[in-house]
Order: C-alpha cells, then structure tokens, then sequence
C-alpha cells in the first residue's frame, strides 16, 4: 500500500511538471507567434545611390584634414581577439587583420565601453558625454520586448535567481520606440566634423533613435545606411548557417521580431545586398572611393557578434569543426568582421589615403552571457550587462600612420567618452561651446608627449540604481536593489576575485563620495527602465545558477 502511494504521488509529480512545461511552452510559443506578427513589407533589393565628392583633389591628401574611420564591434568579448592572446576556440580562429590595426597603432590596454550595454555606450561614443549630463541611460527595445523577455524568461529554469520584474505600467506610459534615442540638443562628433567640411556617413546600426530629431541625418551625417531590422540574411537562406540559442529569451524574441532589411536615408526598408558584415564592407568601400578627393567620416557600426548567431556557410566551413554548434557560428562571424577590417585598410592604401587616415576600432561594450560560450571575456569575470570588467573591457585601437608611431601602448584608463573629443581634436575642430565634455584626448598618450587623465582620476558607468567608480586602481560597484558593494583593488586584482568592500572601509568611503558627486546634478533619464533582471556575474545563460551565485540587478 504504501509503495503504492509513493508511485501515485510520483506520478501527480510528473504530470505537474509536464502540464507546467506544457503551459510554459505553449505561452511561449503564443507570444512570439504575436511578436513576429508586426512583421512590415520590406522591398527587394536596390543599389544604394551614393553621394559623390569631387572627380580630382584640389588639395593633396597630405595636407587635408585626416579622414576619419570609426568602426564599431557589437558585443565582442575582449578574448574574442587575438590580440590579447586569446582567441575563439582557444586561439583556433585567429583575427589576424584587427591584429595588425592594432600593431600599427597605439592600443589602449585599459579601456572601456561606456556602459555594459550598447545604446548609452554609442551615446557616449557620440557626445563624449555621461548620461547623467543626457539622460541617455537605458538602452531602447522594441516594444514587447520586455514583456516577452519576462514572460519567457520567467517560464525557465531560472535556478536560484529570483524571477524577472516587468513593469507594465511603466511600459505602457513610456514612449515611443523611435523617440527613444539623442536629442537634438546633443552635439554628435558628426555634427562637429561636418562643420569641418568633412562629408559624414553612416553604416550599420544606430540605436540612437529614428524619429526627426535623433535619426542619423539629423545628428550630422549626410548619409546614412541604417540596419532597418535584426537578421544577417534570411534566416532559411541556402548560405547562411544558423544557431538559435532555446536557452536565452533575447535570442527566441530575436528570431520571432528580426527582417532582413535596411534604410537609405530612412527611405523604406529593403533587402540588403548580402550578409550583412561583407555587405556593409561593400559599401564602405564604395563610400571611401566616392569621397577619396576630399576629408571624409566614415563611422561603420557593425552588428556582429550580436546574435541572432549567423554565418554565411563559407565561414562556417572555413574555421573548421568546432563544439558547440553555436561556437562554431561565433567564430564564423568573426572572422567575417576580421575579413571587413582587412577589407577597408587595404581600400584605403590602394587609394592613397592611409598615411592620413585615422581608424578607430572597438566595442560597444563586452561579450554576452547569454551566449552561452565562458571563454569570450576571459579572464575577466562578468558580461554585457554587467559592469564587472568582462561587461566593459573593450579594444580600443588607434591607427594614424601619419602621428602616432606602430607599437604604441597606452596604459592609461580610458573610455568611450574620450572617443569623441580625441576626433575632434584630429579635425583641429573646436569643441562646442557651452556644453561640459566629459571624455579627454587620447592623442597626446598615443603620440607619446602626454598622459589620459580624467577629473578625479574617475570613470563612471551606471544603469539607473547600479553604478560604479573606478578611481586610480580601485573600482567599487554598488547595486542599490541588493544594496550590495564589490570592492576591488584592480592593481593587485585585475579580474576582480576578491571584495574588499567589509575590510577598506576608508577606500569604499572614499568611492561612495565620488559616486554621490558625480550624481549630485545629474539629470533625470529621458525614459524610465521598464525591466529589472539579475544577470549572474559567473555563469552564462546556458547554465543554471546555485544558490551561491553571485547576480547583480539591471534594471532598463
């Protein structure tokens, strides 16, 4: 009788669970049946009609302004290259042409995305300013995608992390999506070169907005190729190798929501000419051959490594067998943004121009873990949205054959902030008056004659109640929900191990001081997080936490 009642009641069990994963999958499947129901018509393909800049040089190149190119990863980790002597699958993929960038420049061994997310770290990449002087804070979604996050997210095995809080009211009284972006009161590094005479174009993702006031064309480029949606190709192209990761909510929202689409001028969308990273490198080619004869910006926004993860097959065989599959489609992506950097150097010395050219190359901030592959942001701990050192630790390469020596290293800390100043002191343009610049010129420390140094010696980063100082050698977080503090000496502690916060309370003091300067007048975000999420700081979202593991809160 009585191992009669432990089958029954283990059979209730069972059938508990699989109603549950049942229902869950079912909900899951009805959400993002409705996300890819605001699919929108998308035209076949067309030529994109470039401006074209004078037939001859009036000017030699030499003595012109420096052409200016910026290119920007999505979410590489800092191992991803093998520049630092990692690499993907343990060094099999080599990155052998952003390599050479950085060799023949200077390259910034302590640098940092502006925040562990993209949007505000492209903001700050444009403004050289902070979000408390903005407001650019939280990174846009597209609508429902918070509450597709939470539903899905909250259907998982979620382990000993607490559940998703979704605001739905906030959501709602929020606006729009396109409004969502840099105001025009904002002074963009486009805006200052074009004053310069510079011709500005944009490629690639933007983030920044799309309505009148904060689309590309209106924040100082004159042209612009805009990523209109999220696939690389069709996701059942012959061509195209595919890694759709069941784990992670952002990836299953992805693939529901994403078109294979782009936007001349925010003219309406059509089918791009190819997989995104070699097309885009198509263009920028033809834009640095229509404007060879006169200065010109050319800032190429990539979108890889972001998933969804795609690869044109040819990659996909190319780098070789590789476990996992979604791996082996990472490592093919990067050898396509490999393959663009190469690409545009070697367009710019048959033109002539590379001696007076400069080319910026880094990240919008570090790996993802809900990715699912650890090694990306070794050895660092944390990921893209955290502000542990693996979500902000990114390249920052500067190549000017014409100023800065090869083989130059910088030491100093510097940011994405500083982006945007260091340009435009190249251009020989004035800062705008009337506006406080938070970022400094990375010239001087790359030329050799100078140093990188910030106010306070200080960088911050925040997203809403989490925020972070790093001051000389130490860092100190603080996650106000769990009102928690990670401490960290970053001389003796580099990848952040061990938490002084219980032991130097003079050093924590002193951190939580400048924190609270730093926010003392800050301005209020232009839109209010809508979503909070405990990201852990050690596992990747192929794996499930304990209850031990350490998370931060996010909210956005």
């Amino acid at each position: 009788m009585k191992k009669g009642l432990i089958s029954l009641g283990i059979v209730i069990l069972l059938a508990g669970l699989l109603a549950w994963f049942n229902r869950a999958t079912i909900l899951t499947t009805l959400v993002l049946k409705r996300v890819a129901a605001d699919h929108y018509p998308v035209a076949p393909h067309q030529p994109v009609d470039w401006q074209q800049g004078p037939q001859t040089a009036s000017i030699p190149i030499a003595d012109r302004p420096p052409n200016i190119v910026f290119i920007l990863l999505d979410d590489l980790g800092i191992n991803d290259l093998t520049t630092f002597g990692g690499g993907v699958a343990g060094g099999r993929v080599p990155t052998p042409n952003i390599d050479k960038l950085a060799a023949d420049g200077a390259l910034f061994s302590q640098a940092y995305a502006g925040t562990g997310t993209c949007a505000p770290s492209r903001a700050m990449l444009m403004t050289g300013r902070y979000p408390t002087r903005t407001g650019f804070e939280f990174t846009p979604t597209p609508p429902g995608m918070g509450r597709v996050i939470s539903t899905i997210g909250n259907g998982m095995d979620r382990g000993a992390l607490p559940p998703v809080d979704f605001n739905r009211d906030a959501a709602e009284a929020s606006i729009p999506y396109d409004d969502m972006g840099l105001p025009g009161r904002e002074v963009t590094i486009a805006e200052i070169l074009k004053a310069q005479t510079y011709h500005t174009v944009h490629i690639g993702k933007w983030h920044l907005g799309r309505n009148e006031e904060t689309r590309p064309t209106a924040q100082g480029f004159d042209e612009s190729l805009l990523m209109h949606s999220l696939l690389y190709l069709p996701k059942d192209h012959p061509d195209t190798v595919n890694a759709k990761l069941d784990f992670d909510p952002i990836d299953q929202f992805l693939w529901a929501r994403g078109q294979y689409a782009a936007s001349y001028n925010m003219g309406e969308p059509f089918e791009p000419g190819g997989y995104l990273t070699d097309w885009w490198t198509d263009e920028s080619l033809r834009v640095i051959e229509a404007n060879k004869h006169r200065s010109f910006f050319l800032y190429l926004a990539h979108w890889g490594v972001h998933t969804p993860l795609q690869a044109t097959r040819e990659d996909y065989d190319a780098v070789g067998e590789i476990e996992p599959h979604r791996l082996r489609v990472y490592a093919a992506m990067l050898r396509a943004l490999d393959r663009s950097v190469g690409r545009i150097v070697e367009k710019l010395e048959q033109e002539g121009l590379s001696e007076n050219t400069i080319i910026v190359l880094t990240s919008d901030n570090g790996g993802a873990g809900y990715i699912g592959l650890p090694e990306v942001n070794a050895p660092y701990r944390g990921w893209k949205i955290t502000l542990f050192e693996g979500g902000i630790r990114v390249p920052m390469f500067v190549k000017w054959p014409d100023r800065i020596p090869a083989g130059t290293v910088v030491d100093d800390p510097v940011a994405h902030i500083d982006v945007m100043p260091t340009l435009a002191a190249a251009a020989n343009a004035q800062l705008p008056t009337g506006i406080a610049i938070d970022g400094q010129n990375m010239l001087p420390a790359a030329m050799g004659t100078g140093r990188v140094l910030h106010p306070d010696d200080a960088l911050f980063w925040q997203s809403g109640y989490y925020q972070v100082v790093r001051a000389g050698d130490w860092k100190l977080q603080a996650d106000g929900r769990q009102q928690k503090y990670w401490l960290f000496d970053l001389a003796a502690d580099p990848t952040e191990q061990v938490n002084l916060a219980d032991v130097r309370l003079d050093k924590l003091a002193e951190l939580q001081a400048l924190l609270a300067d730093h926010h003392e007048n800050a301005v209020a975000p232009l839109y209010p997080y809508t979503m909070e999420n405990a990201i852990p700081i050690d596992i990747t979202g192929a794996q499930t936490a304990g209850p031990d593991e350490e998370y931060v809160w996010w909210p956005n």
